[in-house]
């Protein structure tokens, strides 16, 4: 049927809009973990994930964590156990010298930006 005011929902000459819904479970799943986010238990437990997220961030961008010199789960884990111990001496030797936290990271592209 012609709208009065199709312009406003597509761009379409032809075609009218379409919506696609998904399976009522995968909603009904998604909205309520939504809910969940919202409290306070969720985010103390969040916070734990969060730390252990930027501990691996470190290890990735500091000690190669991602690849081993080394083949076999003996040589690759005593690898992360070194890389594990590295990142502890780096963190000791922040504290200690007060060197204080990185701010947040900016793209190149922002770098520029405001340049």
């Amino acid at each position: 049927m012609p709208c009065p005011v199709r312009q406003r929902c597509t761009r379409s000459k032809t075609e009218a809009r379409k919506l696609a819904l998904g399976p009522r479970e995968e909603h009904e799943a998604i909205r309520h973990a939504r809910q969940a986010q919202q409290t306070t238990t969720w985010w103390l437990h969040y916070s734990t994930r969060a730390g252990i997220e930027a501990t691996i961030g470190q290890g990735i961008r500091r000690c190669g964590l991602r690849r081993t010199r080394c083949r076999g789960l003996e040589k690759t884990r005593t690898q992360h156990v070194l890389t594990a111990a590295a990142l502890d001496l780096i963190r000791a030797d922040a504290w200690l010298t007060g060197t204080p936290l990185a701010t947040t990271r900016t793209s190149r592209f922002t770098r520029l930006r405001s340049a």
